[in-house]
């Protein structure tokens, strides 16, 4: 989460971010995930960020004064930020592949035959409903595992308050 807003704050693109450090876009992805980068991973997104490689190993401690990062100590109200946009750019994505799929496949089947067939008026409408609930989803209306079950799961299993 942290290159993640390091990199947002710059204005990059995780495809810039990869150009600039060398290492690929998947990497990048997969580092913003939460999966802890390589030594030279860290050593590269160190370089271009100009802090030190180990505030990016997952184990050093953010220090409190937030010089090292530029401003950049990720706050849990920032995660939580980071990661409610990040839903709603998968949404986002999901519904213009949707338009894309209706308009481009559906609408050319229409245009060549006259009509769409019954299975591929099921399949959209099916897609459609899981379109709805990524929504629902996305934009936090009925969101069955949100922060409170997270919190509540963490603490079931930790057995005590956080």
């Amino acid at each position: 989460m942290l290159i993640r807003k390091l990199r947002l704050r710059r204005g990059w693109s995780q495809e810039q971010l990869a150009e600039l450090t060398g290492l690929s876009v998947r990497t990048i992805q997969r580092i913003e995930r939460g999966y802890p980068p390589s030594l030279e991973s860290r050593n590269a997104l160190a370089a271009v960020f100009g802090t030190d490689p180990s505030l990016f190993d997952g184990n050093t401690p953010i220090p409190a004064d937030d010089e090292q990062t530029g401003g950049a100590v990720l706050k849990s109200e920032e995660a939580r930020a980071l990661e409610y946009v990040q839903g709603l750019k998968s949404f986002y994505q999901h519904l213009l592949f949707y338009v894309f799929f209706l308009l481009l496949f559906a609408g050319g089947i229409y245009l060549v035959h006259g009509f769409v067939p019954v299975y591929i008026q099921f399949t959209l409408v099916g897609w459609g409903v899981g379109l709805l609930f990524h929504g629902l989803n996305a934009f936090e209306v009925f969101s069955f595992f949100g922060p409170a079950w997270e919190r509540k799961n963490v603490e079931k299993r930790l057995g005590r308050k956080l």
